[in-house]
């Protein structure tokens, strides 16, 4: 099966064929910083991780970039509010973005280019619109003409005689029509600004994310995305300010935007007041855990957040790690293989590889890939539960695991050490020492060694191979 794309421009799902094979241009809409991260980034930025893993697994080569809008009436006001420049808080929240998308384990773009320094591309690129009779200047600043561009709506399915303004969509009488959206904005007093030939002021939203994916991917490119919220007006007000310009039509070839997550059936966003920052859900979830919760919902599908939730993904997150430490220890301690067992397990584990790629070819379908990662993982314990074992297929189903997990960004058996009271040498130890206990018959000394294991945490497990340790959940 060829992997297939849903193209919120042709709202269907079509077969993915890159405009030159096999390099692929990404551009997804990136973080406005003047608060923390929240759930609703990392949706998106997991959703665009994935992507981008499963086009490198796939042969592809992405470039993947990612603006930032470093300058906003947003920004502005809260800047205001803080008492700092707008330079300082932008800075603040960047750092605090990167870090808690590291502990996500989500990639880094290939550049994320800042709005501020491109503006002398948003001016030049304005005052081609307004040459070419698509945008017309007022009091307040310049604006772009939607009725002079014919196929405005065309992302969105929205027609122009009933749109109303979007949420981001500012109003004001003087302009031609409602929808008309802004691309230089005339400073008022003390905000920032740069000169044009419009007077000082600074670039609108909109103008920003076309200049910028222009010149790091070309007038035209493969992949653009974001958030659900940004296909109107944002990426409609793109579409049109781009092609009205270029006359390359069309800009992008397939549109991808994530869904909302849902807090008690609203939308969450910082406007109501109903976000989850980060770091804080870090302070009780381990970021993988996240991570998981945040795959086991098809990208495009609403996803709703609990508590509860998290804790499911919590326990599911936990058996994949231990299943990982299990084969750890089976290896250290089975003899090697004959061939036969090898063959049976990597023929296993190949039907289990085409499912894998089923699901993702099907729209990175991550859910369904998820259920194969537990399809895997039963395969494993069931494999393990057989009299007869042996090192090298045991090492074949660690490799497949940890592939599967590598392409939906997964970090597992690191965790076996993070927060230990004792290092895993002195745990080593006290477990020999426990050993050569039960061998002298002081079962009385061993039960202690066990006991005060698992004061610090520790749980023992004796099996045929010898005891082994775990973390205790």
């Amino acid at each position: 099966m060829a992997l297939k794309i849903h193209n919120d421009l042709t709202h269907k799902k079509e077969e993915f064929e890159p405009l030159a094979s096999p390099k692929v241009g990404m551009y997804v809409c990136g973080i406005t910083p003047y608060d923390e991260t929240h759930l609703g980034h990392a949706r998106a930025y997991v959703t665009f991780d994935v992507i981008r893993r499963y086009l490198e697994y796939s042969g592809y080569e992405v470039k993947h970039i990612q603006n930032i809008t470093d300058i906003d009436d947003k920004i502005i006001k809260k800047s205001r509010e803080l008492g700092i420049s707008t330079g300082e808080l932008t800075d603040k929240f960047n750092e605090s973005y990167f870090e808690v998308m590291d502990k996500l384990n989500v990639r880094r773009a290939g550049d994320y280019p800042k709005a501020t320094e491109n503006i002398e591309g948003m001016i030049r690129w304005i005052g081609g619109l307004v040459d070419r009779g698509f945008a017309y200047i007022l009091e307040d600043g310049v604006y772009f003409e939607v009725d002079k561009f014919k196929d405005y709506g065309k992302l969105s399915g929205r027609k122009k005689e009933s749109m109303e303004a979007g949420a981001r969509v500012e109003v004001d009488v003087n302009k031609r029509n409602p929808l008309d959206f802004v691309l230089w904005k005339k400073a008022k007093e003390g905000e920032p600004a740069w000169d044009s030939p419009w007077g000082k002021g600074r670039p609108g939203w909109h103008i920003e994310c076309s200049v910028m994916s222009i010149k790091y991917l070309g007038e035209q490119f493969d992949i653009h995305g974001g958030g659900l919220d940004l296909e109107f007006p944002h990426h409609e007000n793109e579409i049109a300010q781009t092609e009205a310009l270029t006359g390359k039509v069309p800009w992008v070839k397939y549109w991808v935007h994530n869904g909302f997550v849902n807090v008690n059936q609203q939308k969450m966003s910082k406007s109501l007041g109903n976000f989850f920052a980060l770091k804080e859900i870090y302070e009780q979830y381990d970021p993988m855990v996240v991570r998981l919760f945040l795959l086991s919902t098809h990208y495009r599908s609403p996803l709703n957040f609990s508590d509860a939730q998290l804790k499911e993904s919590q326990a599911a997150y936990q058996k994949i790690v231990k299943t990982i430490e299990d084969l750890d220890f089976l290896i250290s301690k089975v003899a090697p293989s004959e061939e036969v067992e090898v063959k049976e397990t990597r023929d296993e584990l190949a039907d289990l590889e085409e499912k894998f790629k089923l699901a993702m070819d099907d729209d990175f379908n991550t859910a369904a890939a998820v259920g194969v990662i537990f399809e895997t993982v039963h395969f494993i314990n069931e494999h393990i539960k057989e009299e007869k074992i042996d090192q090298d297929s045991l090492k074949a189903d660690k490799d497949k695991l940890l592939e599967f997990c590598e392409v939906l960004g997964l970090k597992v058996g690191y965790a076996k050490v993070a927060g230990l009271k004792l290092t895993p040498e002195a745990i080593e130890d006290r477990l020999a020492e426990r050993e050569a206990a039960r061998k002298s018959k002081d079962f009385k000394k061993a039960d202690r060694i066990r006991e005060e294991l698992l004061a610090n945490g520790i749980i023992i497990e004796d099996t045929p191979y010898g005891a082994k340790w775990r973390k205790n959940a």
